[in-house]
């Protein structure tokens, strides 16, 4: 609203057009809206991202914060000319989706299961979608809760109208009021929808090849049901539930949550949701831009994971069996390899609740699984045991230090040690441990084969490889998250011995290169090396997706040695810096063809994952915070931006989005299982948190921009505060930290 002084002031220039015609009608049509209040919402971009550099895009996706019913317009990518029909429901983030519905106003001679759509005027928001299926001229508006959704459909005539309805792999029927329909979606995982049109329809039939027959059932790959109806008027809706219990339970999730047709009170109720949601953070500033990535960032750190409890009850695809949920909702589809660095901790700052129920699904996953291991990659059909190494153990100790203790710690210590000492530390693999850990228990590392040596591991992916020392490094930061946890439970011999296994990094480290470098079964380093090419297809012979350059600062919970093996403060910067300075070594084509992964590339740095996303921070412990704050600035100014392309690579889900939110405010959990974050610089003039506790802390930037990104001075609660780093103890406390900025580096503070 516009504040009475601003109302004055539009008045006043009012009088001047009528006396003056001095301006225009569309400029004070701007300056009216210049001034309005944007809620947070409308700050939030779901295009951001949409055409990827290289490999996987963003996804424009309709939810509400965490929750089971997801959709986004089915299409190759964002410039493919055609929709694939219309969603009902995306079972997994990058997932395809389960049934697809489209509306015809006359039946083509040929007809598919699924329609493809000339398409335009496409809007989406995070909580309502519309589009006009142009060549039909049909207008189409969608909102959704929870775990059920509402179509809007306005034909260009008052003729007959038909919705036709698809399951890939399942059944669907119509029984008198509504369709009800399943879908396999793999791992004996189904999805189940129930669907109600505001008008009966006065025909129901099934595709059978490319005719229409007479039916209330279609069974069977491509199931197809055709809705015929003839009401007066335009518009059609049409709202569904969804479910993967049964589809009593998507029948009763629907009467839940959506009781009447009223569109437009669905999409208000889902704006205040993610209103409330994303207004835990308010940002002040002149840069629009950036709060549109701020926004946009936060918005994607609550796609996953969701919660799939309905009524008390959930279906677990780790042992296939409904459970009842206690009370505690249950959480699944979180790829914690990628989540572990700064989604997790995010949630821990923002709503600890909602994370011990997170990790209380992890506690049951491994109790439900056939081995009691911490799952690594859990997804709606169970654990796909993705990646390398097992960082689920980080999740817990960062929450548990943080005071997030509402799960039950000592089941949870357990699997996590099950997970890295019974289970095998090959990557994307679920096998029981072998002789590559044997190894790796005796000798501290994994061993490498030299180029075109025969693999003999069973256990190890024909594809993923070893990925030896990317493998190594990851399991030292393991196991002394395991040591930690192993403390906190006062388990002396656990934490004596994982402690030990945490300096295990060491065991690759090549004095002479002062890189990590890959050693065989003897101990020998694998030579000749190029730590930019060789490995393979990603690296992954040795490192995994991205090469040498970026695991040489894989070694998040001990930088301090990091920085003593590599000679000193001196020496890590400069071999920082030259990584930032390092060519590709090649051509794009050559390089991204062969680590198409290692994308967002300033030198051998890579923006676009990861294991690259605290490398930034890392001058901070070397004594030039200045350093840190130039890299956070020019990283998110090039590969973070409020456009089409403004994602540098595969964003999963929130994992790399989270590392923006925090960046954005001015700090960042390096070492997740520490209780500090370090200090970046702030974008913003103001960032207020509202805390869980019920306090706010607030972060001044004062004279916060692109060009004042040095930090002069800080402040914190109105004492000087002169390193770069904050503590999560700080934070709860509730305060300000204020920060002086300028256009030039003070390289003395935080020194």
């Amino acid at each position: 609203m516009l504040t009475k002084n601003i109302k004055r002031k539009t008045n006043t220039l009012l009088r001047t057009i009528c006396c003056c015609s001095l301006l225009s009608v569309s400029m004070l049509k701007g300056f009216s809206q210049a001034k309005m209040t944007k809620d947070y919402v409308d700050y939030v971009n779901p295009y951001m991202g949409n055409i990827s550099h290289l490999l996987v895009p963003t996804y424009p996706t309709v939810h509400l914060p965490n929750s089971l019913l997801r959709v986004y317009p089915e299409r190759g990518d964002y410039t493919s000319d055609r929709l694939f029909g219309l969603p009902l429901i995306v079972t997994s983030h990058r997932g395809k989706s389960a049934f697809n519905l489209s509306p015809m106003v006359k039946l083509p001679g040929s007809l598919k299961p699924v329609q493809l759509y000339s398409y335009d005027q496409e809007e989406i928001h995070p909580y309502a979608y519309s589009v006009l299926l142009d060549q039909e001229n049909i207008q189409v508006d969608y909102a959704l809760s929870h775990q059920s959704g509402m179509y809007t459909f306005t034909f260009p005539t008052t003729s007959t109208k038909y919705l036709q309805f698809n399951s890939q792999e399942g059944k669907l029927q119509w029984d008198g009021q509504g369709l009800s329909g399943t879908q396999d979606i793999g791992n004996g995982t189904h999805v189940y929808i129930y669907a109600i049109p505001e008008s009966k329809p006065v025909a129901v039939k099934r595709l059978q090849g490319q005719q229409l027959e007479n039916a209330t059932e279609a069974v069977g790959k491509n199931s197809c049901m055709v809705l015929e109806f003839n009401q007066a008027g335009t518009s059609l809706r049409m709202k569904y539930g969804v479910s993967f219990i049964d589809v009593a339970q998507a029948k009763a999730n629907l009467k839940r949550e959506i009781s009447d047709f009223d569109q437009k009170k669905l999409a208000e109720k889902g704006r205040k949701i993610w209103n409330d949601a994303l207004g835990k953070i308010a940002v002040e500033g002149d840069n629009e831009s950036n709060k549109h990535v701020f926004y946009t960032s936060l918005y994607r750190t609550y796609e996953r994971p969701v919660n799939i409890s309905e009524d008390g009850r959930y279906y677990s695809a780790f042992d296939g069996k409904v459970h009842q949920d206690e009370g505690k909702p249950f959480f699944t589809d979180d790829w914690i390899w990628d989540s572990y660095r700064a989604h997790h901790p995010l949630r821990v700052l923002l709503e600890p609740g909602t994370e011990s129920l997170i990790l209380n699904s992890f506690v049951r996953m491994s109790e439900q699984m056939e081995q009691p291991w911490l799952p690594t990659f859990p997804e709606i059909t169970g654990d796909s045991r993705r990646m390398n190494s097992n960082h689920g153990v980080a999740t817990l100790l960062d929450a548990y230090r943080k005071g997030v203790r509402n799960f039950d710690i000592k089941k949870a210590y357990l699997a996590a040690k099950g997970a890295i000492t019974e289970k095998t530390l090959a990557p994307w693999s679920g096998k029981a441990a072998g002789k590559l850990d044997e190894f790796f228990k005796e000798k501290g590392y994994i061993p490498a084969l030299y180029p075109g040596e025969k693999e003999t591991i069973p256990e190890v992916n024909g594809f993923e490889r070893r990925q030896p020392v990317a493998v190594t490094l990851g399991t030292s930061y393991d196991l002394w998250c395991l040591a930690q946890l192993a403390q906190e439970l006062g388990n002396q011999a656990d934490y004596d011995l994982f402690m030990k296994q945490s300096f295990n990094y060491r065991n690759l480290f090549n004095e002479q290169t002062k890189f990590f470098h890959p050693k065989d079964d003897k101990g020998n380093f694998i030579m000749p090396f190029d730590y930019v090419f060789s490995g393979g297809q990603g690296a992954r012979e040795y490192y995994g997706e991205n090469n040498a350059w970026i695991y040489r600062w894989d070694v998040q919970h001990n930088i301090p040695d990091l920085i003593k093996l590599m000679g000193g403060n001196e020496l890590f910067v400069k071999y920082l810096d030259e990584m930032f300075q390092q060519p590709l070594g090649r051509s794009k084509f050559d390089f991204y063809g062969q680590l198409p992964d290692h994308t967002g590339n300033v030198g051998q740095f890579s923006m676009a994952n990861e294991p690259a996303l605290h490398i930034p921070y890392l001058y901070n412990y070397a004594g030039q915070p200045w350093m840190t704050q130039k890299r956070i600035h020019k990283l998110i100014g090039e590969w973070f931006r409020n456009d089409l392309m403004g994602v540098p690579g595969d964003e999963d889900g929130g994992g790399m989005s989270a590392f923006v939110v925090f960046s954005q405010m001015g700090f960042y959990p390096v070492t997740p299982g520490l209780t500090s974050y370090s200090i970046g610089s702030p974008f913003f003039q103001k960032v207020s948190m509202q805390l869980p506790n019920g306090k706010s802390f607030v972060i001044i930037g004062k004279n916060a921009s692109a060009k004042n990104k040095y930090i002069q001075s800080a402040k914190l609660n109105g004492q000087p505060l002169n390193v770069p780093q904050l503590t999560h103890a700080d934070v709860l406390k509730g305060g300000t930290l204020e920060f002086v900025m300028g256009d030039r580096a003070n390289r003395n503070w935080g020194n």
